[in-house]
């Protein structure tokens, strides 16, 4: 990749060691004559990462998911240093950071296109998604009666508490928490998983990249949530449908030359596929 010559600090202030690990990347940047500038505002300000090569988040998972969408229309990669819990999206640890960031600085990275939802209400609402669009009752934990169609034809009509709609990068997230499945970040596709379905059977279904979802509510005296990332709720009339596709913006996010998805995800959920025999 070419070399980061303008470089954004987006900084989760209330993460341990995050503003320290912060200042110290950025006297490594200067040192190498980087422009760099920093903000711990959330949401980010429109238009901040504008003209900039790259953008080094450091925080949690969720912190990189407040830039995502900025990210995406400036089409400005996202360096992710973790200082939250898991870390599936911030995947350079604060040591690997300091480490490899000269090298970073000099282009030494791939970037990975991630794949994002589109999600629009029918009120005039639309957003963006990473990780997943969730549908569920606006106010109570109650169950809700969700119709689902993919390109006009019925798929079927669930009983739920909810349903996630997951990109592939998002498939680690409440998806799998929900016994979705997990989807390598470059497949194509779109992960529905039902939450606690009233029946016996429980399964995800996956769509292929260009179907184009819509759900409709029928609940009666029921309005839905639909949160974007957990982060931001849309606005739904009560008979209007929930229309989800992928987006034609992808989120760009930096990766080490040597990146394994499925390294990070043994790594992050303590996976194995053996067992240990006993001596």
């Amino acid at each position: 990749m070419k070399p980061i010559r303008k470089l954004a600090f987006v900084v989760n202030d209330e993460k341990e060691g995050a503003l320290e690990l912060a200042r110290e990347l950025a006297k490594i940047a200067q040192a190498s004559g980087v422009h760099c500038k920093t903000t711990i505002r959330a949401p980010l300000p429109a238009g901040f990462l504008r003209g900039y090569d790259a953008c080094c988040v450091i925080g949690g998972d969720g912190t990189l998911l407040g830039v995502a969408r900025e990210s995406a229309h400036e089409n400005v990669p996202i360096i992710g240093v973790n200082r939250g819990s898991l870390g599936f999206l911030t995947t350079f640890s604060a040591e690997e950071a300091r480490t490899h960031f000269s090298g970073l600085l000099g282009g030494a990275f791939r970037v990975d296109y991630r794949a994002m939802l589109d999600c629009s209400t029918g009120a005039g609402a639309h957003d963006l998604a990473l990780n997943d669009v969730l549908l569920k009752d606006e106010i109570n934990s109650r169950l809700v009666r969700l119709e689902v169609f993919a390109d006009g034809e019925l798929v079927t009509e669930y009983t739920c508490d909810g349903l996630i709609f997951s990109t592939p990068t998002g498939s680690t997230a409440y998806n799998l928490s929900a016994g979705g499945p997990i989807l390598h970040p470059s497949a194509e596709v779109i992960a529905m998983t039902p939450i606690c379905p009233h029946t016996l059977s429980n399964r995800s279904i996956i769509f292929r990249d260009n179907v184009r979802l819509r759900v409709f509510n029928r609940t009666k005296d029921s309005r839905l949530l639909v949160a974007m990332d957990g982060q931001r709720n849309l606005k739904v009339s009560a008979r209007s449908p929930v229309e989800i596709s992928i987006a034609k913006r992808r989120l760009p996010l930096a990766q080490r030359l040597d990146y394994s998805h499925f390294s990070v995800v043994r790594a992050k959920l303590k996976w194995s596929g053996g067992f240990v025999e006993k001596s």
